[in-house]
């Protein structure tokens, strides 16, 4: 006897649970870290049951939502997707515009180009006119994300505002989509227009402080580095949060006899001290935190490189 594929048995679950009302409309669907957990299958069969229910038409990707029970309103089904050619007609934009949407809501390891396609109402192939790749489409999505929040024409007064500025921009940026560090790389960075922009603001702003190519460079790398590390933990932090319905805090109290048993011998007395203590753990907070240690850090850099106090005069720092 033929077995049912694990997929369809979760697909046939959730389908029944729309039907009687158990998930209505608007509601978010189990993620795929929430289906992996409670089904006990891998990540690549809870990515196909969400692609299915997709299919059939019974949810939507919302961004900032997730993947959410489809309204009434919008039907179901092959036919509710239905649009007339004008409405089908496909272009670059529209394609990254909804794979942006759609690794805004879940994450870049749900965005495929046959995903894509289905939230268009299109032929998978047909995207390929348009994009040659899924690499080249996420390349097309960081480019499109920083175009929309491009460096102030004229620049603050000071090198380390200038600083300052293009770190907070692209934080901002981060924050706003999640996924977009996964797709930036230090060591082998891609031709884009909007990120080079923020390249050439720090770049010249450290060569007109009279660095030489090294510690320009190396200046330049560190602060891109802190921004998307720390960047790199948005998406991770949210997900949780929305599968355990926790926060950070919330979730470290659950870890209070590990963390008791883990200490008992007193081989970790400063880390002892810091659980003891009242510490609001702020991503936000960190990020700053470390751009201004950072920029200290330069600023003692110039000093010793020029030789006069030009990293002081003038420059406004946050505490």
């Amino acid at each position: 006897m033929e077995t049912e594929a694990p997929y369809l048995r979760i697909v046939a679950e959730l389908r029944a649970r729309i039907a009687r009302g158990e998930l209505r409309p608007g509601e978010r669907v189990p993620s795929t870290r929430l289906i992996t957990r409670e089904w006990g299958v891998a990540m690549a069969t809870a990515t196909k049951v969400i692609a299915t229910l997709r299919d059939e038409g019974l949810v939507d990707t919302r961004p900032g939502a997730g993947t959410v029970v489809r309204s009434t309103e919008a039907g179901h089904g092959p036919a509710a997707r239905k649009s007339s050619p004008r409405d089908r007609e496909l272009s670059r934009d529209r394609v990254v515009l909804a794979a942006v949407a759609i690794a805004d809501a879940e994450g870049l390891a749900m965005l495929s180009m046959r995903r894509v396609a289905t939230e268009l109402g299109v032929a998978t192939m047909s995207l390929y006119r348009h994009v040659s790749s899924k690499d080249d489409l996420t390349q097309l999505m960081t480019e499109a994300v920083f175009a929309e929040h491009p460096l102030p024409a004229r620049r603050p007064p000071g090198w380390r505002a200038r600083l300052e500025t293009a770190g907070r921009l692209m934080w901002s940026v981060f924050r706003l989509h999640p996924w977009a560090p996964e797709v930036l790389s230090m060591t082998r960075p891609r031709v884009q227009p909007s990120l080079i922009a923020y390249t050439e603001w720090t770049l010249g702003t450290l060569r007109e402080m009279g660095f030489g190519i090294t510690d320009m460079m190396h200046a330049h790398l560190t602060l891109f580095g802190h921004v998307r590390g720390l960047a790199l933990n948005i998406h991770p932090e949210a997900q949780a949060r929305q599968d355990t319905g926790m926060t950070n805090d919330e979730w470290m109290e659950t870890q209070g006899a590990q963390l008791a048993e883990a200490l008992a011998a007193g081989r970790f007395p400063a880390f002892e001290y810091v659980t003891q203590q009242d510490f609001d753990y702020d991503l936000d907070a960190v990020f700053e935190y470390g751009m201004q240690r950072l920029l200290d850090g330069i600023e003692a850099r110039l000093r010793a490189v020029t030789g006069d106090r030009r990293g002081v005069a003038g420059q406004r720092r946050t505490p």
